[in-house]
């Protein structure tokens, strides 16, 4: 398997779930503590080694673009005042990796979204991070150089999952497979939001995946599905049929930061994991428990 070197964000989507603020802003320039999801994304996958990404976008979102642009005379300002920590992070943004934006026109699923970045691809295998999802490491490796690193290894395509309470299968897409010691999931293949009693695990998909380009096929001749979307898990089904596939039991922790209280949690987290927060903001939620 060749390198990963690309990595495809979806962003395009209303963000419904964070309205009324999502309503002007995209839910993707949420704050966790001071920087927005998608940034924490970009920087997860530059720290994996990936060195482009295209950014799925629909009308409303222009103000990702001028997050990831510099701003000249704020630059000029923060070196006029002498903030030069505050300029050097900011010119840190810049300097990630090639950003390409590629419009989705009609909001018609995950998967159509993927697809849209075919050509982009032009072939290799890919990483695609879902835009308002971060991730937090236990080993000190990225997620997505954990699944880059596992597919190298399995020479497949490789799709991040997690454990959920089986009562809660009928939230996720979940995986049907074979589990070896290193964590590794030999697919057979996916279950779409199964009720509890027919889940055939509680190995979920976790918003996290290392392609193979074959998955365009699936996704250019498949049949819309609810809502006339195109499904990226009835892709990975299809593909999964006629090519190896796998899960990863990554170590760290999924944040859902679509989600009001997982936000909510997400930024205590991040909050507690800095330094300069953690003593007081410690002490503030004991004393708020009391």
């Amino acid at each position: 398997m060749n390198p990963v070197r690309k990595a495809v964000i979806p962003a395009a989507g209303f963000g419904t779930r964070f309205l009324p603020f999502t309503k002007a802003v995209p839910k993707e320039l949420v704050p966790v503590v001071d920087k927005p999801v998608i940034q924490y994304v970009l920087e997860e996958a530059a720290a994996s080694g990936v060195t482009e990404a295209a950014i799925i976008v629909s009308d409303g979102k222009e103000a990702i673009g001028r997050h990831f642009a510099p701003v000249s005379a704020l630059y000029d300002r923060l070196r006029h005042d002498g903030k030069l920590a505050l300029l050097e992070s900011l010119e840190a943004i810049d300097g990630l990796m090639k950003l390409t934006y590629i419009p989705q026109t009609e909001l018609k699923g995950l998967g159509d979204a993927v697809l849209r970045a075919e050509e982009f691809v032009a072939g290799e295998p890919f990483a695609i991070l879902l835009g308002d999802t971060v991730t937090t490491s236990s080993n000190g490796v990225p997620v997505t150089r954990q699944l880059i690193d596992a597919a190298m290894k399995a020479g497949g395509a490789v799709t991040a999952l997690e454990r959920v309470p089986r009562e809660l299968t009928n939230r996720y897409g979940v995986v049907d497979g074979v589990e070896d010691p290193d964590g590794l999931v030999h697919v057979k293949t996916f279950v779409e939001k199964p009720a509890p009693e027919e889940a055939p695990s509680n190995l979920a998909i976790a918003s996290r995946y290392v392609m193979t380009p074959e998955i365009f096929g699936f996704l250019r001749n498949g049949k819309p599905g609810k809502g006339g979307e195109i499904q990226l898990t009835d892709a990975m089904r299809a593909l999964c049929a006629v090519q190896p596939m796998f899960g990863l039991v990554f170590r760290g922790r999924r944040h859902d930061v679509g989600s009001k209280l997982d936000f909510v949690k997400a930024t205590l987290e991040f909050a507690l994991a800095r330094p300069e927060f953690h003593d007081a903001l410690a002490e503030w939620l004991k004393d708020l428990r009391t």
